[in-house]
């Protein structure tokens, strides 16, 4: 199995606190986000891993020159988003896969059920994601994105903007799996977007990725939701760092 890290872009929304080194470098509680991350796929027992940098990729190479971890660049990441930036890294779509965002962190367990799913295309759904958006800020409505799921585990819809609670039975985290019998597909159906389209208000290459999980359920195959209660946390602004201090995971 292999995991593909996605840690091209600046984080604009972190200010200061990434003028100097990528977001995803950013300290929580002494130790650098991405450190965390690596523990854990270290502790499932998954080595073979690839990050895709791009905003101070020298920076983040030197510091993880002792990891065993592989780098390939998004040389384009300020005019390109997650999507773009994960087929930088097709060619090494070769085994199972792990998929995860740079700038969140998880328990062990939260990997590990994750792995042990069994399904072909199964991403990670916090059922209890509201506990922690109250902590963040004071509105969760504002900020969250549908998720729905129908009663076989597949997610029928996510990242639109929500009307009421009722379209929230879960929040995506940033973290998912494909099995390698279905890479190819996916990879072929990627390929055969057209690049022309605006998509969710995007052009191809800024595409977000829950836009193309939902082309995915919609055109492709189903998604399975894999339910957990808690056990991560997301850094996507500097407010977010002053709200974790007292926070445990």
């Amino acid at each position: 199995m292999k995991a593909i890290i996605l840690a091209a872009g600046k984080g604009e929304r972190m200010g200061t606190e990434t003028e100097n080194k990528p977001k995803c470098m950013i300290k929580y509680k002494g130790k650098a986000i991405i450190d965390y991350i690596l523990e854990a796929f270290y502790s499932c027992g998954i080595d073979d891993i690839i990050i895709v940098n791009g905003y101070k990729n020298n920076i983040l190479e030197k510091y993880l020159e002792n990891k065993n971890v592989n780098f390939i660049t998004n040389n384009n990441y300020n005019n390109t988003n997650m999507v773009y930036s994960l087929f930088c890294a097709e060619a090494q779509m070769t085994d199972d896969l792990i998929v995860s965002y740079s700038d969140i962190i998880y328990k062990k367990n939260v990997l590990n059920s994750l792995i042990n799913n069994e399904s072909e295309f199964v991403v990670t759904i916090d059922k209890n994601w509201l506990d922690l958006w109250n902590l963040r800020m004071d509105d969760p409505l504002l900020d969250a994105e549908t998720m729905k799921i129908n009663d076989n585990g597949n997610i029928i819809e996510l990242g639109k903007k929500p009307l009421s609670y009722q379209d929230i039975q879960g929040q995506y985290i940033g973290l998912f799996k494909i099995s390698s019998s279905v890479l190819e597909k996916v990879r072929v159906f990627y390929h055969s977007l057209d690049k022309s389209n605006q998509y969710d208000g995007n052009n191809f290459n800024n595409m977000y990725m829950t836009t193309f999980i939902q082309l995915i359920i919609d055109r492709l195959l189903p998604i399975k939701a894999d339910l957990i209660e808690g056990g991560w946390l997301e850094f996507d602004t500097k407010l977010d760092l002053a709200s974790y201090n007292s926070y445990s995971l």
